[in-house]
Parts: C-alpha cells; sequence; structure tokens
C-alpha cells in the first residue's frame, strides 16, 4: 500500500500533467486552426535553432556542469519536496527522543532519514559539536547549495538567451538564400519557410521549453532552502535542550496558519512508544 505522502505527490503530479497536456494543446490548436500545419514544419530552421543553441551552450560550459544541469532537471521533476510540517514533526520528534534518551539514541535517526540534510545536522549533534560549529557547519551547507543552484540555473539563462539570437540567425540565413534566388520562384519557396520558421522555433525553445525549466528549479530551490532553514533552528534548539513543546511552537512560525492545527507529537505519547520499543528489543535478546 502506497504511503499518503506519494499519494499526495502522485496526485499532485497527475493535475500537473493533465494541465500541461490541456495547454500544449491549446497551443498546438492555435497552429492548426489557419489549416495546413505542414507550414510550421521546417527541418533546416529547426537544425540552426537547435544546433547553435546547444553549441553555444557547450562552448560556455563544460559538460560537468551540463550533466549537473541535466540531474537536476530529472529531480526537480520526478520527486518532491518534504512538507515543511513533516520535516516539524520529525524534528520535534527528535527533541523528545533527545530528552527521553539522550543525544546518541539520535543516531539511529540519522540512518534511517531521507534528507540528506538532516541527516548530516542529527550527524553533527550526535558527534558532539558545538553549536556554534553546527551553526557554522549548516550554514556553509546552505550557502554553497545555492550557489551550486544558481551556477546550474544560470546554465538554462544562457540557452534562453541565446535561443532567439539562433532563431534570427536562421531568418537571415533564409532571406539570403531568397535574394540570392530572386529570379527563381521554387528557391523563394524553399528559403522564405526557413526565415520565418527559424523565429518560431528559437522564441519558443526559449520561453515554452528553457525559461519554464529554469522557474522549476527556482522554485525548487527555495523550497529546499526553506526546509533547511528549518532544520537548521530545530537542530541548534535540540543542541540548547529546548523542551519539545516550545521547539514546536518555535517551528510553526514557519508553518501557514492551516499546518499548524494540533499538536504534532505528544510527549507522553512518544514515551510510551519508546517504552514499548525498549520492552520489545529486551525481549528479543532474552529471546536469543
Amino acid at each position: 500500500m502506497l504511503k499518503p505522502e506519494l499519494m499526495l505527490f502522485l496526485k499532485q503530479a497527475k493535475r500537473n500533467i493533465a494541465g500541461l497536456v490541456i495547454c500544449i494543446a491549446l497551443f498546438l490548436t492555435g497552429f492548426l486552426i489557419p489549416g495546413n500545419a505542414g507550414l510550421y514544419m521546417n527541418l533546416s530552421g529547426f537544425l540552426i535553432v537547435m544546433g547553435g543553441t546547444l553549441g553555444a551552450t557547450l562552448l560556455s560550459y563544460n559538460m560537468d556542469r551540463i550533466e549537473i544541469l541535466i540531474k537536476v532537471l530529472k529531480t526537480a521533476y520526478s520527486t518532491r519536496t518534504k512538507d515543511p510540517g513533516e520535516v516539524v514533526k520529525i524534528l520535534v520528534g527528535l527533541a523528545v527522543k533527545r530528552r527521553l534518551k539522550g543525544v546518541l539514541a539520535l543516531q539511529d535517526d540519522e540512518d534511517e532519514t531521507a534528507i540528506a540534510f538532516l541527516k548530516q545536522s542529527i550527524g553533527l549533534l550526535v558527534d558532539g559539536c558545538t553549536k556554534e560549529q553546527i551553526k557554522d557547519s549548516l550554514c556553509a551547507e546552505m550557502y554553497f547549495f545555492r550557489m551550486r543552484r544558481d551556477e546550474t540555473g544560470r546554465v538554462l539563462h544562457t540557452m534562453a538567451d541565446v535561443a532567439p539570437s539562433f532563431g534570427l540567425v536562421g531568418s537571415v540565413v533564409g532571406l539570403i538564400g531568397m535574394l540570392a534566388g530572386s529570379s527563381d520562384p521554387m528557391v523563394i519557396m524553399k528559403t522564405v519557410p526557413v526565415a520565418l520558421t527559424s523565429t518560431l522555433y528559437g522564441i519558443v525553445l526559449a520561453n515554452f521549453i528553457i525559461l519554464p525549466f529554469g522557474a522549476n528549479i527556482r522554485e525548487r530551490t527555495v523550497k529546499e532552502l526553506f526546509l533547511q532553514k528549518i532544520i537548521t533552528d530545530g537542530i541548534l534548539a535540540i543542541s540548547d535542550e529546548l523542551h519539545p513543546r516550545l521547539l514546536e511552537r518555535k517551528l510553526n512560525a514557519f508553518l501557514t496558519p492551516s499546518a499548524r492545527s494540533g499538536r504534532f507529537v505528544s510527549f507522553e505519547h512518544a514515551y510510551e512508544t519508546m517504552e514499548a520499543e525498549a520492552e520489545e528489543n529486551l525481549f528479543q535478546e532474552t529471546a536469543i
């Protein structure tokens, strides 16, 4: 059975895909209404724009940066970021566990969590680092994470800048061919589509594909930095041994009012759960 958060992600993804299909259908309908859709198909114009855009990108950046861009885009469209409420719940649970069983008990959570930044944060806590050391390490991680994402975004900005320019290059190529064969109607018929469709391809490539990719990466980066800020504040509070309920109130400030309803972790319930786990472990050891 699928987890609730995975089901929610799939539901949201389906809505996004459905909306995208509708928008693409409307977009293409605008091309079909005038009549012959083949008028907008021209291989020469497409190759000029795509070849020029990719060539300029390869000259501007090394392959490692482009490979990172592909990985980031793949992650952005295939996985979802954690909900802030889930992260707050995890942090309050860690505070309860720290209060009841000590900081070394958090080592199991370090191995189990799927959030890399949280795993690193718990590791610093378990290793006995001071509050200032934890803060410096996590702030540096956030800073360089943003720098890496900004560098990745610049690749897309470069592509969006040059794509319309190469559309103009295709138009110039078509006009030169048209002027060279102005006395031959067949030459004009072959070169005019290159001149017009190249500009069309450059504009569509930049505004319908590349810029939306960049906007998606920016939005995901903001969300991930927001989660990292929650984790940083939570881990620093746990390092100070702040009471779990006070920590919950502190972290609730990051959430919208609708996400703050109810208490994430009951202190008594957490204590009972840990007692039950301890008894079960003792029983298993006795059985062995």
